[in-house]
């Protein structure tokens, strides 16, 4: 009696766990209205020892393709056709959307994908709007605005777009320092520079960010070149200042 208690209630109970268990793991079902892309095969590449490597793959047909499989951790594995980047995407647990435009990519239906690309609107959102204060300039000099007002106003517009952008990427970054995101956007922040250098904002995300952060690996090694880069920078700003000093 014990016995059949005991398989009463516990078959049961296994097959919930079983169920569970097998629910777990990404899904992800994109479309894309590039003609250019049908009968290519895409990859989710993740970077292991400097290189990147495909975790998964499918191939576009009639403008859908389908992927899933498990979710051992949590990680960003970029969208790549062959060696070419297409866009950024979070591997965790769920169903993932992706929907791929010319104009536009997006992939959402998971908690840390629908954060990503709701950053990447609002950063867009913001360059263009950088990017039309230039335009702005070649406007009023046609409407006969003079030059030095010009420059007054569009100096302190565009001073306060980009004030708004540094603010918000170092929001977003510390919002998310403990997950992938974090170190993800800060590479992103990165990227945009000439090569790896300690910038005031730079140095204000990294005071206040906890160890994960500093640990991670793209992070760790930006870090220790940019210092390096530094050091030779002040290195030729003393050997300038020398040589000035000894001249008549």
């Amino acid at each position: 009696m014990k016995y059949k208690m005991f398989v009463h209630y516990a078959f049961p109970l296994l097959a919930l766990l079983l169920c569970a268990s097998c629910s777990r793991g990404y899904r992800i079902e994109g479309q894309s209205s590039v003609t250019s892309l049908d009968g290519k095969m895409l990859y989710l590449k993740t970077l292991q020892d400097g290189d990147w490597v495909a975790v998964d793959s499918a191939e576009v047909i009639h403008g859908l393709f389908k992927m899933k499989g498990p979710v051992d951790s949590v990680r960003m594995v970029p969208l790549y056709m062959g060696d070419e980047g297409l866009m950024p995407l979070v591997l965790e647990n769920g169903h993932i959307r992706v929907d791929i435009a010319n104009v536009q990519m997006k992939a959402e239906g998971t908690p840390l994908n629908d954060k990503l690309y709701e950053f990447i609107d609002k950063r867009n959102a913001l360059e263009l709007a950088i990017e039309e204060v230039d335009r702005k300039e070649a406007r009023m000099v046609l409407d006969g605005v003079a030059l030095d007002d010009i420059h007054d106003q569009l100096q302190q517009e565009s001073d306060s777009l980009v004030g708004a952008m540094n603010t918000y990427l170092k929001q977003f970054i510390a919002d998310n320092y403990e997950n992938v995101l974090g170190p993800s956007v800060f590479m992103m922040m990165c990227s945009t520079l000439p090569y790896p250098v300690m910038t005031p904002n730079i140095e204000a995300i990294l005071k206040d960010a906890p160890a994960s952060f500093k640990d991670n690996v793209l992070v760790k090694d930006y870090v220790s070149k940019a210092k390096e880069n530094m050091k030779l920078i002040e290195e030729h700003k003393r050997l300038q200042q020398n040589v000035a000093a000894t001249r008549p």
